[in-house]
């Protein structure tokens, strides 16, 4: 396999008045050809933030990227001039955004705007893009492609919205495609068409694919490996069936326990008590200690490393080997 992407100790700060927030705070991985990365975690933790820092789309001020190495094709992004970025941006490196209404621009047609994505980038003329953008829509399955061209966002469903959004971002043929809770707001029969023709585009195309999400049933569908993000850190990386069938880390583990399954009668779904801490309020020590119902006084003392569990299986907890994982964010059934 091909590597694509490698984004080495990250770090991106946001300065305010209240002080300095980590909202991403060392974080690497790898990104490999034709493959497909899922980033999972609560909202809050980092997801989003990382993959706009390696698109560079973060606004300074008050965002800064403060330290790390994105190496893309084997040219690190983050020492690009901003002249050279636009070139990858959109074109070897396309993102779709987590709310297609707010991401496409009422004003203009949904053809105008893929077609000017398409100008911009590939230097063709109007008509040649217009030809292309054509392609692109029955590509991706919009029906009836010539009318909804000219057609505005807001005649458009949810569902139409989000395939002109994959539409727009694979119109250059980008060599990795960042997807960021693209289901979101989307009902489940949508949601399941708009992973099944990522999963084609992939294997025709043989782009790579970052999937940021919150559902573990999404990565569970899509993703070949799986980084675990908590409070601006990676708590636990390894290969999607090692995830779901050996978790090391207890939020992985919380986080499997409150999927609802069928056949199970309780009165509340298995939760994790708390929430995720804003990057001004993090914890000393293990960032996950005080919703953790293993903590003691180490994990609010010291932040635990990034360390190998078995093979590529990476997870950053004290108390890695000494639980049972199928006790932990346990509730008990209802009655019957």
């Amino acid at each position: 396999m091909d590597k694509l992407l490698e984004v080495i100790d990250l770090k991106t700060y946001f300065r305010s008045d209240d002080g300095l927030a980590k909202a991403v705070d060392g974080v690497s991985f790898e990104v490999y050809t034709g493959r497909t990365l899922g980033i999972v975690g609560e909202s809050g933790c980092g997801k989003t933030v990382s993959c706009l820092s390696v698109m560079r789309l973060i606004l300074c001020p008050p965002g800064e990227i403060a330290g790390g190495r994105v190496m893309f094709d084997g040219c690190d992004l983050l020492t690009l001039p901003e002249a050279e970025m636009r070139k990858i941006r959109g074109n070897d490196i396309a993102m779709i955004f987590q709310e297609p209404m707010t991401s496409l621009n009422p004003v203009f047609t949904c053809g105008d705007q893929v077609i000017e994505a398409i100008v911009l980038h590939q230097k063709v003329g109007p008509a040649e893009a217009r030809a292309r953008a054509l392609e692109m829509f029955k590509l991706v399955g919009i029906p009836d492609p010539g009318r909804r061209l000219s057609e505005y966002p807001h005649q458009l469903s949810g569902g139409l919205r989000q395939r002109v959004m994959i539409a727009m971002a694979l119109s250059c043929n980008p060599k990795l495609l960042i997807c960021d809770e693209p289901t979101t707001a989307l009902d489940v029969t949508i949601q399941a068409q708009i992973l099944n023709l990522l999963k084609q585009l992939q294997r025709e195309l043989g782009m790579a694919i970052i999937m940021i999400t919150h559902d573990l049933g999404v990565i569970a569908e899509t993703a070949d490996w799986v980084v675990v993000m908590y409070a601006g850190k990676i708590v636990e990386s390894a290969q999607v069936r090692e995830i779901y069938h050996r978790p090391q880390h207890p939020y992985t583990i919380g986080l499997q326990k409150a999927i609802p399954r069928m056949g199970e009668e309780r009165e509340r779904l298995n939760q994790i008590e708390g929430i995720v801490p804003t990057p001004l309020e993090f914890p000393s020590g293990c960032k996950f200690h005080p919703r953790c119902p293993l903590a003691d006084e180490r994990c609010a003392r010291e932040e635990p490393p990034l360390v190998p569990v078995f093979g590529d299986h990476q997870a950053r907890c004290w108390k890695i080997g000494t639980f049972d994982p199928s006790r932990l964010f346990i509730d008990a059934p209802r009655e019957i």
